[in-house]
């Protein structure tokens, strides 16, 4: 097949290999540092309209994406799913369940971990969930493998029916960099529909089930030892070795130079972890450096392996023993460190750029509506000397940073709904919630339901400026319908508000809020207005 050259982001360059592998629909919710992968998806289908049949609409949470990839999968399609790292934490129960069903048409699980946590919670490492389940990892360390992976994973998938989890750091994900890709796409898989019991979960069927799974273990085991991704390049005579994961190894690779002589590299990007070749390294050093972009899931294994095969005189290092940082992505400079002494360019008198610069932290934009909400909110909260207001995930966490520093809490998706019931239970007044319309469809619901069945004494604002503002302005899912939802889920109508956030709407807005702190139950307050950004960008469109 004929060849051309592109300038792709990590994540344009998974979306166009899934795409050239014959994908059958992408699912997907937006979450940084993955939602350009869908976006490209989106994009790739409507610019070349002879593209027909490849589902691209986001899902209402990473869940709901697992188990509708799962369904294309049994109808006999490829399938990608898409979603950051603490996403993973929504679909496991799906994910996990998936190893044990199997799959039919290829099934690809796209987890993009954030370290350093540039837009996130923690730094979770995503490959604990595959080894949690039993399923093969791909880790791609530059933006040609991240294409080349996707046809190799997808058939992968389906040449032992399980799901591939696929794993990306920020830092790949969202730099550039030139990638020869085919110049036509494949044409959409399309297996015969699955009529197989595997997929009825019933304790005697997943006990066989799991049978199965742990019996693919060694093909998973020797698949690795010969992965064109996993190289191992050994130096005779060398006493240390290096174990790069990912784009660890670009790291690796950019301090060292062609000056690799004195190590013996191991690059690893498909697991579970090859023994055969992390015996070899072992029993050549004294010393093996173990270099991965996350939290130390290679270093535990390596130890574990070389236990197993009674290797006790090769010390492994790395984040856990302080050879490299144990937190925040790593670069060059703290690779360089820890393979040579030094970083690049390092002198006496090289300032930290973190000491010289004064911090700019983000702010919610001007004319955004989630400022009238802050304000008003605190002018009438501010009356109740214990109030507190719980926070969610969104752009309109930043109202817990001067000036507003309104939030009492943000923990996860959906959780300011359940924490404010929580707090009302333990006697705490006011007790108010403050949960965007996208999260709320993702995970708000169901407590607002625990909260109606509990009469519990809070207040809910759902912040709704109309799209998923924090990831770029995607559709949100319960456009036009929270007022439908919160009655459906029992809120009482004459507890229910629908305003519009302007501050020359402020004495109605603090009215309609103190009312309703003042009612015993459950009140919900929807602010609506379009995010400034999207209107921006809707104003523009309609000109041209």
């Amino acid at each position: 097949m004929d060849k051309q050259t592109k300038l792709l982001l990590g994540d344009e360059a998974i979306a166009l290999g899934a795409l050239h592998a014959g994908l059958g629909g992408v699912y997907a919710y937006p979450g940084t540092p993955s939602t350009e992968i869908t976006e490209y998806i989106q994009g790739y289908v409507a610019r070349n309209k002879d593209v027909e049949g490849i589902h691209t609409r986001w899902c209402t949470n990473e869940k709901t994406a697992m188990e509708a990839a799962l369904g294309m999968s049994y109808a006999g399609k490829r399938a990608l799913v898409c979603m950051k790292h603490v996403g993973m934490n929504v679909c496991a129960d799906a994910f996990v369940n998936s190893a044990v069903t199997g799959v039919n048409g290829g099934v690809v699980v796209l987890a993009a971990d954030d370290p350093s946590m540039h837009s996130s919670q923690n730094e979770q490492d995503s490959r604990f969930y595959g080894k949690f389940a039993l399923v093969p990892v791909f880790e791609p360390s530059n933006q040609q493998e991240a294409y080349d992976m996707m046809k190799v994973a997808f058939e992968y998938s389906e040449s032992i029916k399980e799901p591939v989890l696929m794993r990306m750091v920020t830092r790949l994900a969202h730099s550039r960099a030139n990638v020869e890709v085919d110049v036509e796409k494949s044409l959409v898989v399309s297996l015969l529909v699955s009529n197989d019991r595997s997929w009825v979960l019933l304790p005697a069927i997943a006990r066989r089930q799991y049978v199965s799974l742990l019996s693919k273990q060694p093909e998973m085991l020797r698949a690795s030892e010969t992965s064109q991704f996993n190289t191992f390049a050994k130096v005779e005579g060398c006493k240390t070795g290096i174990i790069a994961c990912g784009i660890a190894y670009n790291y690796v690779r950019e301090v060292l130079g062609e000056n690799t002589s004195g190590f013996s590299i191991l690059k690893v990007s498909q697991y579970p972890l090859p023994e055969k070749q992390i015996v070899e390294l072992a029993k050549s050093c004294t010393e093996i450096i173990v270099i991965e972009d996350g939290q130390p899931v290679v270093e535990e294994g390596v130890k574990v392996i070389l236990q197993e095969n009674g290797i006790a005189d090769c010390k492994v290092t790395g984040r856990l023993t302080g050879k490299l940082p144990r937190t925040g992505e790593l670069n060059p400079d703290s690779v360089g460190i820890a393979l040579i002494g030094k970083h690049d360019g390092e002198t006496e008198s090289k300032s930290n750029v973190t000491d010289i610069i004064a911090a700019r932290p983000p702010q919610l934009c001007p004319g955004c509506g989630h400022r009238d909400v802050y304000a008003a909110l605190k002018l009438v909260a501010s009356e109740y000397p214990d109030y507190r207001i719980f926070g969610d995930i969104g752009c309109y966490t930043l109202g817990a940073l001067p000036p507003f520093q309104a939030l009492a809490s943000t923990v996860d998706m959906g959780a300011s709904i359940t924490m404010a019931k929580g707090a009302a239970d333990a006697g705490l007044f006011p007790s108010i919630a403050v949960i965007g319309d996208s999260t709320f469809t993702h995970s708000g619901m169901t407590g607002l339901l625990d909260a109606v069945n509990d009469k519990s004494n809070i207040t809910v604002v759902i912040s709704d400026n109309l799209t998923t503002g924090m990831t770029g302005g995607q559709d949100s899912a319960g456009t036009s319908k929270y007022e439908a939802i919160c009655l459906g889920l029992g809120v009482e109508p004459e507890h229910l508000h629908v305003v519009v956030p302007l501050e020359k709407n402020m004495d109605e807005i603090t009215k309609i809020i103190r009312d309703e702190i003042n009612y015993y139950g459950v009140s919900v307050i929807i602010p609506r207005r379009e995010c400034i950004q999207t209107l921006r960008r809707h104003a523009k469109a309609k000109k041209q």
